[in-house]
């Protein structure tokens, strides 16, 4: 006999001589053990009275499951996936109400059998008056998860169990049950409390998704791989941004309990209006958002799907001051008048920063909003249309419907036409059995924007105007034509007239999708920089935004940005996280190749022009441009565009593809190549 041994013996020696006398033994057990030992002495019970144990009958058992359905119905699949990991270690898990009655238990056969001897089974109660000191019962007068192991039990029929329990809690704080995991006492692991709690945070989480499903759901963590996972905090937020409740993981996080977080709103937690999370879900609502919290603590946060409710009520609604709309918004069931100007009322208002050409278009948008007139976007690579095509969507009577976005680019060309029409069970080798309704008819009642229509492929061109011209849709493999109720907007980066004219795109078609066309600028010929400037930055960076530069301001004014917003957004967002400890944005924050075309941009030499002509034909001589002679003008200039574009074509030939090295050999920025290409 090991010293280990000796001592359990003498300790159960002095814990029973202890009990003779009525007295709990001091320095012998655990502090929770002891209490609860006090308060089973409490109660009258003997350590050695008979396990006797009254099951519900069927009849208040069934009553009882039927109360606690909730419970029943998003703890049951969990403690499924909670057996699988323990299976065939001789362990049985339960489920209790907050009265210790037991509502349900799976575990292994074998061990079932033993656990009916002491009543762990449905209709048997476990509280610490009933049966003394166990996981169940404890855990319930605690409200914390506790461990009872062996003759840690106050009864001593118990003795050959190990317990591991967890209080579980509703949305509201509230004590609803348990969660147990019960097993011989010779297995005992201390890891397995790790598995109950956290068996546990998945209820919790079920429970706080299912009360809120009708409402907008935060979640987030510092650690973005955290979001999305057991760790993660969510809050539940009402229309006015007022706090409903929040996860034991949100309270953690900021540093509260739910007590004290009750009556708190997004803008008292994050400290800013919650109009601009809806900003934020509004253009890009699969994305995080960076957030801080008002302890200063940076989250990346996702939401929830939006509830439809909610939809109508972006940028309608102010924490301070909910706005309202106007009789003529309400009885059309609009977001936005044709001529209002309030941006509280409309989300195209929200895309207005100061650039006249911006503001000529949100004027004609909001013309043929909801009037079933297709719309045109066009404009470079990253300029914004689907940005645009968003708040149109959202501002228009179909808000509460579905947006499906498709880049018709994006696709491969063997998988389009399943993609958008849809099949039939079938229809080709590796359809999904039941089919595919197609994301045409997903968009039904809603807003169809196809990207980068330019690039959808002749041979689907034809069947796409027949389904614009008679709004119906078949299947890929099938028969029957299905009704569709759709508004249309396209957008695309090429020519698309020059399309038409080369036979790449049909003019039907282009006719069709072409009630009203509308160019975005890009970004270096708009006035509203620094307006877009600051929009960007706060929206990354959240309540406390970083400052800039006077130097990289300026070096941002002197940038060509041919990637244009999209650009910027993902200069910035490296920006913003290379100097996170410095609150100010600098140069040495700035990537590489970013300072290379501004550093060669900012050369002084001769014109791009000049020096892609130089490196094309450096033996030609110089063309002189006499006013007098425009024929001979217009076919120099013609000549010398063609020498240039051909110099860019070999330079990135010579480079394999690789724009820098190509804009390196010519002398001129990257910028510069990618403006001459697109000229």
């Amino acid at each position: 006999m090991d010293q280990t041994d000796r001592g359990r013996i003498f300790t159960r020696a002095g814990v029973a001589q202890s009990l003779d006398l009525r007295k709990v033994p001091v320095g012998l057990l655990p502090s929770v053990i002891e209490m609860s030992w006090e308060r089973c002495l409490s109660y009258g019970l003997e350590s050695d009275q008979n396990s006797e144990f009254d099951l519900l009958e069927r009849g208040l058992l069934v009553e009882q499951q039927e109360k606690n359905r909730n419970l029943l119905t998003h703890a049951q699949p969990v403690m499924d996936v909670l057996f699988d990991q323990i299976v065939d270690t001789q362990n049985v898990v339960v489920l209790a109400n907050d009265n210790g009655y037991i509502l349900h238990s799976c575990g292994d056969p074998e061990f079932l059998k033993c656990a009916e001897r002491v009543a762990l089974s449905p209709g048997a109660e476990w509280s610490e008056k009933s049966r003394g000191t166990n996981a169940i019962g404890t855990a319930l007068a605690i409200n914390e998860p506790v461990v009872v192991n062996g003759d840690q039990h106050f009864l001593s029929a118990n003795h050959f169990l190990t317990c591991s329990a967890s209080p579980i809690f509703d949305p509201n704080g509230r004590l609803i049950g348990v969660l147990d995991l019960t097993g011989d006492h010779r297995s005992f692991n201390r890891h397995t409390m790790a598995l109950v709690r956290m068996s546990v945070q998945m209820i919790e989480n079920r429970l706080f998704a299912s009360a809120y499903s009708n409402v907008l759901i935060l979640r987030f963590h510092a650690r973005p791989e955290f979001v999305g996972t057991l760790c993660e905090g969510m809050i539940a937020l009402g229309e006015d941004g007022a706090l409903l409740s929040a996860n034991r993981n949100a309270c953690f996080q900021f540093g509260l309990s739910l007590e004290q977080m009750r009556g708190a709103s997004f803008s008292s937690l994050f400290g800013q209006q919650i109009n601009r999370l809806f900003d934020h879900l509004l253009v890009r609502p699969q994305d995080p958002i960076s957030l801080t919290l008002n302890n200063g603590i940076r989250v990346q946060a996702k939401a929830d799907s939006v509830p439809l409710h909610l939809r109508r009520h972006f940028r309608l609604t102010t924490e301070s001051k909910p706005a309202t709309a106007s009789p003529k918004v309400a009885a059309s069931g609009l977001s936005c008048d044709s001529d209002a100007k309030d941006t509280t009322t409309c989300p195209l208002e929200r895309l207005r920063t100061g650039d006249p050409q911006i503001e000529n278009i949100i004027d004609k948008i909001k013309k043929v909003v909801g009037r079933d007139i297709p719309i045109l976007i066009l404009g470079e690579t990253g300029t914004g249309k689907e940005l645009f095509a968003n708040a149109i969507h959202y501002s228009s009577p179909r808000a509460e419907k579905p947006f499906v976005a498709v880049n018709c680019a994006a696709i491969p060309e063997g998988l389009i036409e399943s993609e958008l029409f849809g099949y039939e069970e079938g229809a080709f080798t590796g359809a999904r059995r039941k089919g595919n309704i197609g994301r045409i008819f997903q968009a039904h009642g809603g807003t169809l924007f196809l990207d980068e229509i330019g690039d959808m492929p002749a041979s689907l061109q034809a069947r796409l105007l027949r389904v614009l011209q008679e709004r119906v849709v078949t299947p890929l493999g099938g028969v029957k034509s299905y009704p569709i109720d759709i508004a249309v907007i396209c957008a695309t980066h090429q020519k698309i007239r020059e399309l038409v004219s080369a036979g790449k795109f049909r003019e039907d078609l282009y006719f069709r999708i072409n009630g009203l066309s509308v160019k975005l600028p890009p970004l270096r010929k708009r006035t509203d920089f620094e307006a877009l400037l600051n929009v960007v930055l706060r929206e990354l960076c959240g309540a406390k935004p970083l400052t800039i530069d006077p130097e990289v301001r300026e070096l941002f004014r002197h940038y060509a940005w041919p990637g244009n917003l999209r650009q910027l957004s993902y200069l910035l967002r490296t920006a913003v996280v290379m100097a996170e400890d410095e609150q100010v944005i600098r140069r040495k924050h700035l990537p590489d190749d970013f300072l290379e075309d501004i550093e060669q941009a900012l050369q002084p030499v001769s014109t791009p022009e000049d020096d892609l002509v130089a490196a094309a034909a450096p033996n030609v001589a110089p063309v002189t441009l006499d006013s007098a002679a425009p024929a001979a003008a217009e076919c120099a200039s013609g000549r010398l565009q063609d020498l240039a574009l051909q110099a860019i074509r070999d330079a990135i030939s010579r480079n394999g593809g690789n724009m820098s090295g190509a804009a390196r050999e010519l002398g001129v920025s990257r910028s510069t190549l990618y403006r001459k290409l697109q000229d």
